[in-house]
Formats: structure tokens, sequence, C-alpha cells
């Protein structure tokens, strides 16, 4: 068929492929030929496996026409992040030197897509060993801005529609800034919903698994294909997990109710930031409480620096051993920084951690969501060697707490910037709801504003 496919959302997709309107090979070969086309300027792929890839998709029609049990993403392609371990795959971890092992055995999440009929094309690029050296991965709205990082390549896959949805993973603000610069949607469970295990780990309390997609329905069905229950991650939530797709596809049985916190970071955010957020929040009215910022939530930041730096440094110990100049300086410097912090200091960390976490249960009894920039602006320009600052994420991924980032906003140069909400832990349902809430009633101002100019 003569259709552009990958301008369909997975769930589109995937219901496509049941009903024989095309076949997964076709969607796939589509991907493949839209990678063909734009990866020499973006490079968002580590390792891209074509012919695995096409293997799979005919596998996935063949099961379909012998009529055998298809999942919610039956042949679909997927992208994943490359510190996660895909069979027969290597992991390059973002290191040439130190990556390259081919595990025999998946990440768990993979395992899930797999068990869902999903396709996986092949590793996204990462910033090395999923920390702050910016990747060759370029923003596919302007080649002379950086997608973030450090799951760089699976915004730019997704933004570049090369793929429809891709896993990356947050310790900072690894999914929600790279998706806000890519202008895709990112979302972040709860801490615990997700195993990581199979995963390249940095750091066992702050480490947590994300997802992109250009749909806020897909965001929501992939973060319910690859949540479960893993007993082997520490973290892993051992009750039955909220009901994503369910959320996002429910109605709102009362308006919504809002906070705003003026955190004191929030002056590193530039202005078109600062208004568009002014803007929603006005927009939204009675609906929307201004909150103050006691002093113990200001310092939240900093807290994740220490877990993270003492973590990070002892996670490294093993790669300095042998040769610190394998290694960036970037990574070099962490690790000599987080050696410096005592274990008294970082159980005191722990401490604070723990009792944000507390702070937070009570908060969502009156709220159903924070609203907060996703970034502090659009995407910095390559050149200057970073890949944006993660102030706006670092005490919602601190506490554990789902968040997800809407495509909005247009600053300068037209690129893209998201607005983050933030609900309540295990409550990742009731969020996608709200997001879906407030995603219509936009919508809808939009169409009654064009109206009244019309």
């Amino acid at each position: 068929m003569n259709d552009d496919l990958t301008l369909l959302s997975a769930v589109e997709a995937a219901e496509g492929i049941r009903a024989g309107r095309f076949s997964s090979e076709q969607l796939v070969s589509q991907y493949l030929a839209r990678v063909d086309a734009t990866n020499d300027a973006i490079n968002a792929w580590a390792y891209l496996d074509r012919d695995g890839a096409l293997e799979r998709a005919r596998q996935a029609d063949w099961f379909r026409k012998l009529g055998r049990s298809l999942g919610p993403l039956h042949g679909v392609p997927v992208g994943v992040k490359d510190i996660i371990d895909v069979r027969g795959m290597p992991t390059g971890l973002g290191n040439t030197t130190l990556g390259g092992n081919v595990p025999s055995i998946s990440a768990r999440v993979v395992e899930n897509l797999l068990e869902a009929g999903a396709v996986i094309m092949g590793k996204t690029t990462t910033c090395e060993l999923a920390y702050m050296t910016p990747t060759t991965t370029t923003n596919p709205h302007h080649a002379e801005y950086t997608p973030g990082g450090s799951s760089a390549g699976s915004a730019a896959a997704v933004a570049a529609r090369q793929v429809p949805i891709a896993i990356g993973s947050q310790t900072g603000g690894s999914v929600i800034r790279p998706a806000s610069y890519c202008g895709t949607y990112g979302f972040k469970p709860s801490r615990g919903i997700t195993s990581r295990v199979g995963f390249f780990q940095t750091s066992a309390t702050l480490d947590q698994v994300g997802v992109f997609t250009n749909d806020l329905r897909d965001a929501a069905l992939l973060s319910d294909v690859i949540g479960g229950l893993d007993q082997r991650d520490e973290a892993s939530y051992d009750w039955p997990r909220p009901d994503m797709y369910a959320g996002v596809t429910s109605a709102a049985p009362v308006k919504p109710s809002f906070c705003w916190f003026d955190m004191p970071y929030h002056d590193q955010c530039d202005q078109d930031v600062l208004q568009a957020m002014e803007q929603i929040v006005d927009m939204l009215g009675d609906q929307v409480d201004r909150l103050p910022v006691a002093p113990e939530l200001a310092t939240l930041p900093a807290v994740h620096k220490i877990i993270y730096d003492y973590e990070i440094a002892r996670n490294l110990e093993p790669l300095i051993a042998k040769g610190a100049n394998k290694l960036s300086v970037e990574l070099t410097d962490a690790h000599e920084r987080g050696m410096q912090i005592t274990r008294v200091q970082y159980h005191d960390a722990l401490d604070v951690k723990l009792s944000s976490e507390h702070f937070f249960t009570q908060h969502y009894n009156d709220y159903d969501a924070i609203i907060a920039p996703s970034a502090t602006g659009i995407a910095p320009l390559a050149s200057m060697g970073t890949t944006g600052n993660a102030i706006n994420c670092l005490i919602w991924t601190l506490a554990g707490l789902p968040c997800l980032t809407l495509p909005l906003f247009l600053g300068e140069n037209d690129m893209p910037f998201g607005l983050q909400l933030i609900g309540g832990k295990q409550e990742d349902d009731r969020l996608f709801r709200t997001s879906a809430w407030l995603q219509n009633y936009l919508q809808n101002d939009i169409n009654e504003e064009e109206k009244t100019n019309v």
C-alpha cells in the first residue's frame, strides 16, 4: 500500500495489523526506509538490526494468518536505548572501548516487549554510560541543536518518525528533557513499576525506565507493556500495577486540580518557558493553586546530587580499575567527586529522600498533578557541548513520582519544548487521565479561539 504508515500511532498500527489492513513487514519496511532517508543527518541508531527486524515482522504476519494470539504491540517496531540488553545485539553503552558485549539474555523490559509482539528494530544512541557526555545524535528539528540526553537516540528516532515508540531511562532528567527538546511525549513511570534488570546501572536508587512516543495513548500502552514485577530488582513494586491505558482512555469524573510550586531554581528557565507556564496556569484559573516552597523542598536537587554522585562513583569503580583513560573527563570527574562523599552524608540523603516520598504521598490527597516546566528552555546548540539542564526533573525523579511531558510549545527557531505533569506515586493511571483531560481542554480552547477569529 502507498499510505505513509509512519504517520500512524503505535496503537493504530497494532490495530491495523490485527485487522489485516496492512502487514507488519510493510510497517517495518517503511520505518527502515525512513531511517535510510533521514539517519545520515540525525544518527539516532547505535545498532540497527535490519534483517532481524524484517524477519520478526514476517513471523508476526504469519502468526496472524495462523490465528494465534496477538499481543497489544503485535508487529510494531520499537527502539531500545543502548544501555539495555537485547539478546544477540551489542550493548554499546555509548563507549566504544567499554561497550560492545553481546548478551545472551535480554533485559526484562525487552522480554515484555517481545511477549507483547513488538519488533525490536535496534539500539538507540546514549550518552556514555547514560551520563552527560553528548552523543553525535542531532535534533531532528534542527541539526545544530542537541536532542538532549542521555536517551538521545530514543528521543530523536521517535521525533524523526524512524520508529513509533522507544525505550529510555532517567536518573536525573534523561527522558523528560530530551522528549521536551525533540517535541515528543516522554513518560517516566513511578519507581518500581518497571524492572531495571538487564540495564547498565548508574544508581540503584535513582535509575528509572521511561518511554518516548508521538501519541499520548502510545505512552500509556507502552508503559503498561513493559511494566511488571521482577523480584531481581530491589525496587520492583510487588502489588498490582496501575492500568495506564485505561487511565488515558477514561474521562475525568470531575475537573482535575493542579498545583504550581514557585521553585527557586525557576530563575534558570528561559523567559519563553516561564511565559508558557504562566499561560497554562492562567487558562486553568481556579483549578490551579500556587504553593510556596518549603526550604526542605527547595534543597531536594542537592540531595539528588549526593545520592547520584555517591552511587555512580562506586558503580564506576570496576571500570576505573581497568583504566581511567577509557572514560570521559565527565565520568572520571564524577568518580572523584562521588568518592569524596561519606557514607554518613549518603545515608542522610537517603533519609531525606524517604521524607520527600512521605510528603508527596500526602500532597496528592489534594491534587491530581503538579504543573512544572519539562526543561529550562529549548534544546541547547550542539556546539555548547552539553545535553542541557536537568534541574526541572530532579525532585520528581528523587521521589520516584510518575512524570509526563506534553509537546505543547515552540520557542526560538520553532524549536519545541514541553509542559511537565507530575502525578502521585503508583497513581500513573490517574496522571494519564489528568493529562488526557488537559490536552483535550487546551485543544478545545484553541478551537474556540480559532472560531472566534474567523
